[in-house]
């Protein structure tokens, strides 16, 4: 929901300091520092979104579908996420094995020159 509320970006620098503002207000309301609450709390994939500038547009179409499902126990802003993630996970599994160097090791290692 506060990601929804952030202003609109034009650079990727706007798109993190607006990122960095919805974590902070999130992290104030549970009680927890920004970055607990980022590791912790936050799905990466909302934070994907955002900077794929597709969180409107993924969250709207994907929620309309998984409210009119079996999801009467939730909330409308986490039937909204759980049909965000799910279209992630769809996408995700459509695409090639090789389309994600980045995972195939687990972790990021340092080039030293």
């Amino acid at each position: 929901m506060a990601m929804s509320e952030l202003e609109s970006f034009d650079s990727a620098a706007q798109a993190k300091r607006n990122l960095r503002s919805a974590v902070e207000k999130v992290s104030a309301r549970l009680g927890n520092r920004p970055t607990i609450c980022r590791k912790c709390y936050i799905h990466p994939g909302m934070l994907n979104s955002y900077m794929d500038g597709n969180l409107v547009f993924e969250i709207k179409s994907q929620a309309e579908n998984e409210l009119r499902s079996a999801v009467e126990n939730l909330k409308v802003e986490e039937a909204a996420v759980l049909a965000l993630l799910r279209g992630r996970l769809s996408k995700e599994m459509e695409q090639p094995e090789n389309a994600h160097p980045k995972e195939s090791s687990g972790k990021r290692r340092a080039h030293v020159a």
